[in-house]
């Protein structure tokens, strides 16, 4: 009997232990180099996280990314890049409640979208774009989207630079309710062991 009490303990506290909202976080500031072997930024701080906001000009840590090759179009007029070798880091600092050290360590799923938005004089604006998938700082793997916005110029571009405005991720955390089924299904098991040795 003990041990079924346990079991329908640990159903119903598994799924506390796991947020059921997405975490939501922007990263602004920062470069990206741009070849046809790939994007990587640097130097973009972490603004927000989970709803903690940074006060005007601290930042909660930073946002790193690379992607793989350029699979198709091109880097002035928009294509695709690959997910193979990528990287999407995202490292806090702890110092207004946010975790201290890797926040999500993941990379790229699938293709990756670089899209020119606009092209106003000089002034050009692409977003870079895909899906994500990692771990965060509790354990937890994830899956997410983020779109990244580029400013450049011709100029600029031509030698492969560009820089970063904002950036938005989302990150969709497992459902406390399927955890809730397979608790209750766990649950069930044990009530059948324990009939069968009775």
């Amino acid at each position: 009997m003990r041990r079924v009490v346990v079991i329908a303990l640990l159903a119903l506290a598994l799924p506390m232990a796991v947020w059921a909202d997405n975490i939501t976080l922007t990263n602004q500031g920062g470069t990206i180099s741009i070849s046809a072997s790939g994007i990587t930024s640097k130097g973009s701080q972490l603004k927000s996280f989970n709803g903690i906001q940074a006060p005007p000009g601290k930042s909660l840590g930073s946002v790193s990314y690379s992607t793989g090759a350029l699979l198709s179009g091109s880097i002035a007029a928009g294509g695709v890049f690959s997910s193979a070798g990528s990287t999407f880091d995202v490292i806090g600092k702890g110092n207004y409640g946010q975790p201290k050290g890797p926040i999500f360590t993941g990379g790229f799923t699938g293709n990756i979208d670089w899209t020119l938005v606009s092209s106003s004089g000089q002034k050009l604006v692409y977003t870079l774009s895909g899906d994500l998938s990692g771990q965060l700082y509790n354990g937890v793997m994830v899956t997410g989207q983020t779109t990244q916005t580029i400013t450049t110029h011709p100029g600029q571009l031509a030698k492969g630079i560009g820089h970063i405005t904002v950036g938005t991720t989302e990150l969709t955390t497992p459902e406390p309710g399927t955890l809730g089924l397979l608790g209750t299904g766990l649950l069930g098991i044990a009530g059948m062991f324990r009939r069968k040795r009775s």
